[in-house]
């Protein structure tokens, strides 16, 4: 057999090796000099060495701007199909001081939830709620989407619920997640329960800083027939860290108060007291911190859950009360937690988008709402967006109305009453020929209500996929509302990404060139 015979790279594989490689400088935030690096070509040319690695100059100003071009270009054209979006936005300053704003997009297409980053510039101006309209206005327009906004999902800062709401008139939601952070925040900043929390601290950055008690605590796990775990720390921002670093205290506890009686650091030690006080507060706060793992999905619809896990939420509060600790600071944390959810969501049925979107999953319907006439106000609300979506268009002059044969179409019926409602469902068909968008919207809800729920954990897209021809104009508003999300959270992930690009290493990196990166990373 002859050997291998090394032909020279054809032109259109170059171009189709060169695009992988840019691919994956975004996927993995690889520098532009891996080309230049010495293992990285021996690899290449061990692979192929007819292939002809472009330089960094290259990869950076002209096929990295290319491929951003070209992903956008196909994702504007996507985009541009959906009936209505969810914008997601939030800041994020990098470690050079630079001030970046994210817009994410949610919505559904071939009844599948879609989300895609629209744009992570820098915000040079100052943050006021003026400036920060003018970007969020300037991204929709740039995409086309400025007439299909159904909500825009952001943390509760003042200078953003005002650019969104009073500015740009959108409908706003506030990040749920950001709303129980601040409630959980609060109620373990009370005197007693926060002395705790700085005693766990206190001992995690001491193991965690420690060799000896690194090495200690792993031995005595040994000796206990423990799993070997490390103490988790916590972050200032995120109050889930904290009970994060609280809970592992009381998973490794016994080696970890072996370890400490050992050592014998000058540390403030927890007394058996406080130790049940940690668990019953690690207890309280898990169902909180499993609401907003939940709630934080991208993959799947979120913002029909937002009324019943937020009413869930205060039900198992509520147990608490009626079955008080034997603590008194537990049981200051667990009132202080009932009060605030009542401040913070005692209202979220009236949250009209909320509440069109918990009554249009099947997996929910009317049977989510607390309240009867929150649950009625919002039927009468989608019959009327059905209604609306039912009404033919009216020919704009009478030159088209000549050329139909003359015939005047009637004006688009208005939403029914609901004092006329039944009546009119009752007489509709004594009517031939008649057509009333509003009767047929209201015949179609009501068929929609009286079918069976789906399981919890069943994907209400597909069931509407299924049934999509039989409610037709109540799909129509479905599309506008289940593309809802219920958090931010999508927005902060960007940054999470963003940091990884510009490190220490790479602090040069343009503002432009930090945008493509992004960009590409979250789309590809």
């Amino acid at each position: 057999m002859g050997g291998f015979i090394n032909r020279p790279i054809q032109p259109l594989q170059q171009s189709k090796v060169d695009q992988a490689l840019v691919k994956m400088i975004a996927t993995d935030f690889q520098p532009f000099t891996i080309v230049e690096d010495r293992g990285f070509r021996a690899y290449t040319a061990a692979l192929d060495p007819s292939y002809v690695l472009p330089s960094r100059g290259t990869i950076s100003k002209r096929m990295l701007p290319n491929l951003f071009e070209k992903v956008r270009a196909e994702l504007q054209e996507q985009i541009r199909t959906a009936p209505a979006v969810c914008l997601t936005t939030d800041c994020w300053t990098s470690n050079t001081t630079t001030s970046y704003m994210s817009v994410t997009c949610h919505y559904i297409t071939d009844f599948k939830l879609r989300s895609n980053l629209l744009d992570c510039f820098v915000v040079a101006e100052s943050h006021t709620s003026q400036n920060l309209a003018q970007e969020l206005s300037r991204v929709a327009k740039e995409w086309g989407i400025q007439d299909k906004i159904a909500a825009c999902v952001t943390d509760n800062a003042s200078n953003i619920v005002k650019a969104v709401n009073d500015i740009l008139k959108w409908n706003h939601v506030r990040c749920f997640a950001h709303l129980l952070n601040l409630t959980v925040r609060s109620s373990v900043h009370q005197t007693e329960i926060q002395a705790l929390i700085l005693k766990v601290k206190s001992i995690a950055e001491y193991v965690r800083r420690s060799t000896v008690a690194s090495a200690k605590l792993r031995e005595m796990q040994l000796q206990m027939g423990q799993v070997q775990l490390r103490m988790k720390q916590d972050v200032a921002t995120r109050w889930n860290s904290t009970d994060f670093m609280m809970q592992r205290a009381i998973e490794i506890k016994e080696p970890l108060v072996s370890t400490m009686a050992l050592l014998n650091p000058l540390l403030p030690a927890l007394t058996p007291e406080e130790w049940d006080i940690t668990k019953e507060v690690c207890d309280i706060l898990k169902p909180f911190e499993e609401v907003t793992v939940e709630m934080s999905s991208e993959r799947f619809v979120t913002g029909s859950k937002a009324i019943l896990m937020a009413r869930g939420l205060q039900r198992i509060v509520a147990h608490r009360q009626r079955n008080p600790s034997t603590h008194e600071p537990v049981k200051g944390m667990v009132n202080f937690l009932a009060a605030d959810l009542e401040k913070r969501f005692g209202q979220i049925e009236r949250v009209r988008v909320l509440a069109e979107a918990t009554l249009l999953d099947p997996r929910f319907k009317k049977h989510a709402f607390v309240i009867e006439r929150n649950a009625e106000e919002t039927v009468s609300r989608v019959v009327g967006a059905a209604t609306h979506a039912a009404t033919p268009t009216l020919p704009s002059t009478e030159e088209e109305e000549e050329e139909e044969g003359g015939t005047t179409v009637n004006p688009p019926s208005e939403p029914v009453p609901q004092f006329w409602a039944d009546f009119e469902e009752r007489v509709t068909t004594l009517r031939p020929g008649v057509q009333n968008p509003s009767t047929g919207a209201m015949l179609e809800i009501k068929g929609f209500l009286a079918e069976p729920l789906i399981p919890r954990k069943a994907d209400p897209l597909e069931w509407w996929r299924v049934r999509a021809l039989v409610y037709q104009n109540i799909c129509t508003v479905m599309k506008t509302r289940l593309c809802i999300v219920a958090t931010s959270v999508p927005s902060e992930h960007v940054f999470s990404k963003t940091g990884q690009i510009i490190t220490d290493r790479r602090n040069r990196l343009s503002p432009s060139k930090v945008r493509e990166l992004v960009f590409l990373n979250a789309n590809l």
